[in-house]
């Protein structure tokens, strides 16, 4: 049976759209085939030519130069030398012991280095240049860069390597930089990608560490083209990085080298503070080290002689030192009496040479006594009993509140490594740490700077600068940043009754310049200059009932552990301070024999910005101080030289 006519129309109409249909499809795809490629031919060619030249193209962090530390003068006290070295890329390498073995052919390189190269490149990305040696000299880069094709992955390089050209005179200071290590990435939440740089310098103590992000600046990448064996063809392009910052210190780099030379063969800290300011003017802790050892890697002999060292030349005892202040806590527990009305400035007590208390004698250091005693003669004389009692009067809180007043006990905001707190006891300290109640006997031992009582020699300039001044005076390492002055570290009045401060100022002017003062070994003579103080002498060992009936065993006829530390504070001129200072010898007996010479010698030096006429000191001392000067200013000559060669 025939279809009809219009059926066959139909479907021949519906035929014809499908193909129509179908081949509009695939024209509008091979159109949009023909734009895409257009577009990636001729629009994104740039684009896609510089993906492919990435195959060849590495791209690579170049370190900052780190910012420089100034003392306040300008002298440069850490600084950037040229350092040329050797780096490797493994991925460009092919062969690592292959071509390290060439490596060593063309130059002398240390066996150990080689293997902590090789070390470094199994833990770090195949791409990121393992430094194989630093600190080469000119002709081993000339070498290298002439065997270049037989060196895949290998290249020469200039970097920045730290040096300190005044060495262990600001080596607690200013501390020290060294590489990256796993310790440290453990510990810091940093993700800046130069820490993942092998051997990449960060201060490790000191002012290097605790300003290290103000140091640092950031990186800058460079490209470069290699290859196929991965030698670099050429630098494409460089952005240089950002430096770091600059920092000046109060610190004055003439007056901190005389201190440490003053304090040589001691094992002591000594700390200046400028009373217009709060600078720093000194932070010198004996003995020192040089910082320029842990830079380029100390060795394990002089790693060993500083830790073996007796008189612990790592610890910067001016800041992380505690120690029982002894009688220069006196002041402290003085004014809080009398700012508490415990007891008036002329109210004497009567000392017979102990004080009984709960039982148990309590020793004045003159075995015979003091007689009648006030606050004037109690600080002169430094008078034992008069502390036993004003102390039992006025109680340990307000003791300890005055020592807060006067910056002991208080941890004090400076880039300094391990600062120490110190310990200004009260009852709650002991409840809480101790687990037991306050005792009348442990005020007694308070009151004199011993017991519990913890005082860094930071912490003694910091009390005397305050009472000097009568103002809260902050201690300021750092001068300025880039430039840009940082704030004085003068603050307000500190609140205590100014009537009280002169009358403890006027004491400590007895000390040292009425007769009889415990303090006259330390006298200035210049007129203007005269300096005020106070001695201080406290125990490491307990004396017993039975030595004491012997007679006590002299400092000198004990080992030098057993022996008492001396300390002593000062500052000048008695009538316009303008510096504090404050000295601890450890186990150097008395305060007034071992402490007071070394910080009348600093404060003068201070004073006359330079070494002193020999007019001002007294005058059956100044034979003995002129030889004196000589031996230190032929020590600085002679150190002096030594590391500007470094």
């Amino acid at each position: 049976m025939k279809r009809p006519v219009r059926d066959l129309e139909q479907s021949s109409r519906g035929i014809g759209r499908r193909a129509l249909l179908l081949g509009s499809a695939q024209l509008g795809v091979a159109g949009a085939l023909g734009l895409r490629m257009r577009s990636m031919q001729v629009e994104q060619a740039d684009q896609f030519r510089l993906l492919a030249e990435e195959n060849r193209i590495n791209i690579r962090l170049l370190p900052p130069a780190r910012g420089l530390v100034f003392d306040r003068n300008g002298i440069p006290l850490a600084e950037n030398e040229q350092n040329y070295r050797v780096v490797m890329v493994r991925e460009d390498a092919g062969d690592v012991d292959e071509v390290l073995a060439r490596l060593q052919d063309i130059v002398s390189l240390d066996p150990e280095n080689i293997e902590r190269a090789r070390e470094d490149m199994r833990k770090l990305s195949s791409f990121v240049p393992v430094i194989i040696a630093d600190r080469l000299l000119w002709e081993d880069v000339a070498k290298i860069n002439i065997n270049a094709p037989a060196l895949p992955g290998v290249s020469a390089e200039v970097g920045l390597s730290r040096r300190y050209p005044y060495g262990a005179d600001v080596g607690h200071v200013v501390g020290y930089v060294g590489p990256v290590s796993d310790y440290d990435l453990s510990r810091i939440d940093d993700q800046d990608p130069l820490l993942q740089i092998p051997k990449f310098q960060i201060g490790k103590t000191g002012v290097e560490n605790k300003l290290e992000h103000t140091l640092r600046g950031s990186a800058g990448t460079k490209r470069i083209e290699v290859n196929a064996l991965g030698r670099v063809m050429r630098e494409l392009d460089r952005q240089e990085g950002v430096a770091g910052k600059d920092i000046q210190l109060g610190l004055d780099e003439r007056l901190q080298s005389y201190a440490q030379a003053r304090m040589d063969g001691e094992s002591s800290g000594a700390v200046v503070i400028d009373l217009e300011t709060g600078d720093l003017r000194a932070i010198a802790s004996a003995p020192s080290f040089d910082p320029n050892l842990f830079v380029r890697g100390i060795s394990v002999k002089d790693w060993t002689d500083l830790n073996e060292n007796k008189y612990r030349p790592l610890a910067a005892k001016a800041v992380q030192g505690a120690y029982p202040p002894g009688s220069t806590f006196k002041m402290v527990t003085g004014l809080a009496a009398l700012e508490a009305g415990a007891i008036s400035p002329e109210e004497t007590v009567y000392c017979k040479g102990y004080t009984v208390v709960a039982g148990t004698r309590f020793h004045c250091w003159k075995r015979a006594g003091h007689g009648n005693i006030n606050f004037h003669d109690s600080l002169k004389h430094s008078c034992d009993c008069y502390y036993y009692e004003v102390a039992q009067r006025v109680g340990i809180d307000k003791i300890a509140e005055m020592a807060r007043l006067l910056g002991i006990g208080v941890k004090h905001d400076l880039p300094l490594s391990a600062i120490s707190t110190g310990l200004a006891p009260d009852k709650q300290w002991k409840s809480e740490v101790r687990g037991e109640d306050w005792r009348i006997g442990d005020t007694v031992n308070a009151s004199i700077g011993q017991g519990y009582v913890l005082a860094s020699p930071l912490q003694l300039a910091i009390m005397t600068a305050r009472i000097a001044t009568g103002k809260m005076v902050t201690p300021r390492l750092v001068k300025s940043v880039d430039g840009v002055e940082e704030p004085s570290g003068i603050g307000e009045a500190l609140g205590i009754n100014e009537n009280m401060l002169r009358r403890c100022r006027a004491s400590m002017n007895a000390v040292i310049n009425e007769k009889r003062g415990t303090g006259a070994r330390a006298k200035i003579i210049t007129a203007g200059f005269e300096m005020a103080g106070k001695t201080g002498t406290s125990q490491v060992r307990r004396i017993t009932a039975e030595e004491r009936a012997r007679g006590v065993i002299s400092n000198e006829d004990l080992p030098w552990e057993r022996r008492d530390h001396a300390l002593f504070v000062c500052f000048a001129p008695v009538d316009n301070p303008k510096f504090a200072v404050a000295v601890v010898v450890e186990h150097g007996g008395g305060g007034s024999t071992a402490a007071s010479p070394i910080a009348r010698d600093i404060m003068l030096q201070a004073l006359y910005d330079g070494p002193p006429p020999l007019e001002a000191y007294p005058s059956a001392d100044r034979a003995r101080i002129e030889e004196q000067q000589a031996r230190i200013a032929q020590r600085i000559m002679q150190i002096k030289p030594a590391q500007d060669r470094v």
